[in-house]
């Protein structure tokens, strides 16, 4: 009982000192997945690398694709279920030289899951979704794309419109800010899920918030910083 007693006072002690960890780390946090694009251009490999209890290196590979060309490509916040031991991520790759004749662009959806059993992650890869989009691709189409929680937002040099895709349903709306015959050159985004699209080399931009609705629009080329990518002015102009 005396024992007991002890233990519970050093538990409440810790509790008001304020140092036990409020939040647990996530079970694959000292894991990173890193991309290498194929040697013909049309397909992704990954691989899955790091250190768990008792062990490091990597664990775990795969191939995304084929695809016409990759144009772009953008990771979904992972989503952990502790009790199965797995993490599970979305990769959202865009082909912009889609279809038999190369000219389309589609977004494959690619679902990621880790199980982490002690010292081993056991990696798998498949496809979940692939959805054809209203832009033009082509040998010259250059894309750019952003995403916040809710939405993926998706342009090309080709296009005046921008695409907003839900991420939920993958309902697709078109729309445009800058008035006149200019396409999307560059699409940012900050931390906080505002996103950024510009049209026309500096004609014009307009940002959405994370709700997906119009906030503020201009001239120029305005563009946003986030804190994990830099972002260079030249080639967002």
């Amino acid at each position: 009982m005396r024992v007991r007693l002890v233990v519970a006072a050093s538990v409440i002690l810790l509790i008001l000192s304020g140092s036990a960890p409020l939040h647990a780390s996530p079970i694959d946090s000292t894991l990173f997945t890193i991309y290498t694009l194929g040697s013909t251009g049309t397909y992704i490999n990954f691989s899955v690398c790091g250190s768990l209890p008792g062990t490091s290196g990597c664990y775990g590979s795969g191939i995304l694709g084929p695809f016409g060309r990759v144009g772009a490509m953008i990771e979904r916040n992972p989503t952990s279920d502790v009790k199965a031991s797995t993490v599970t991520r979305y990769i959202y790759v865009l082909d912009v030289a889609y279809g038999s004749s190369g000219n389309q662009v589609a977004l494959y959806i690619y679902k990621k899951v880790d199980t982490i059993n002690g010292g081993d992650d056991a990696v798998t890869s498949s496809l979940f979704k692939t959805v054809i989009l209203p832009l033009t691709g082509g040998s010259a189409t250059v894309a750019s794309m952003a995403a916040n929680a809710k939405f993926l937002y998706i342009g090309t040099n080709q296009d005046e419109l921008a695409v907003q895709l839900q991420k939920s349903n993958l309902a697709i709306t078109r729309f445009a800010a800058v008035s006149g015959p200019y396409n999307v050159t560059s699409i940012t985004a900050d931390q906080y899920g505002f996103v950024t699209v510009i049209w026309g080399n500096g004609a014009g931009f307009y940002v959405v918030n994370p709700s997906g609705r119009g906030q503020e629009d201009g001239g120029g080329a305005a563009f946003m910083l986030n804190t994990l990518q830099s972002t260079i002015p030249s080639t967002v102009q």
